[in-house]
């Protein structure tokens, strides 16, 4: 298992093109690295849930559903900085509320669950292929959850929004999930826009989820593929692969 503390995940060798998918390979062993939050697990209710308790502390009004969804994405830090703009909390106050974020991220599964099919997919493409994580939630609630929700072993790699000086859309973490997973071509698969533009930076295939958090419609973002349900990704991948 590759960790963001194993310098496999994040050697020097991330300076390099993707390759990829190899049409007219031999190699039929793909790559395939998933986002987390609103690509394999709905878990807006439980941030919704974090973020109202740390609202809470600075005395301000909760964030609703809607707003949560808008607000994911980018890491934690963007997303305790747009709830506390839109409540007029202080800039000052920004260190502390992430503090508090992420002290509670680790333990607040109760309303996390997998998106329909996801566990029995993820299965049946772990068994033919190298699967990955790449993530902008933080490593150490991103091995939570993965144990929360008993779908960790199926991962050879796992990249968290603080495993590398970057975060998502810069390619450099995806990057570093492919070097360290075994296998030919490379496939990305996202729920939102900042997925969408990973890939398209990283030269891969991308194929986005249309029921995650995303903000704009589907047709507006750049994609390989879409799909609406989790049961449809195997064909996706193995078409993909066939060329």
């Amino acid at each position: 298992m590759c960790t963001h503390e194993q310098a496999n995940c994040a050697g020097t060798r991330l300076q390099r093109k993707s390759t990829g998918i190899r049409h007219g390979s031999t190699m039929t062993r793909a790559r395939i690295v998933f986002d987390l939050d609103g690509t394999l697990i709905d878990s807006a209710p439980d941030i919704r849930h974090i973020a109202n308790a740390v609202l809470a502390e600075a005395d301000a009004k909760p964030i609703t559903l809607a707003e949560t969804h808008s607000f994911i994405g980018n890491g934690v830090g963007v997303f305790v900085s747009r709830m506390r703009a839109l409540r007029n909390i202080s800039e000052d106050r920004q260190e502390q509320m992430v503090e508090s974020f992420v002290r509670r991220y680790e333990t607040q599964f109760e309303h996390t669950s997998l998106y329909p099919d996801t566990r029995p997919v993820l299965t049946q493409l772990q068994a033919q292929h190298s699967l990955g994580i790449c993530t902008n939630k933080v490593i150490g609630a991103t091995h939570a959850v993965l144990g929360h929700l008993k779908i960790d072993h199926l991962f050879g790699c796992v990249i968290g929004g603080d495993s590398l000086p970057t975060r998502k859309p810069d390619p450099q973490m995806l990057f570093a999930a492919f070097e360290a997973l075994d296998g030919g071509p490379e496939i990305y698969v996202g729920d939102s826009e900042v997925d969408a533009e990973t890939a398209q930076r990283a030269g891969v295939p991308f194929f986005l989820f249309s029921g995650g958090y995303r903000k704009t419609g589907v047709d507006q973002i750049p994609k390989t593929a879409r799909f609406d349900s989790f049961s449809e990704l195997p064909g996706l991948v193995e078409s993909l692969i066939a060329g």
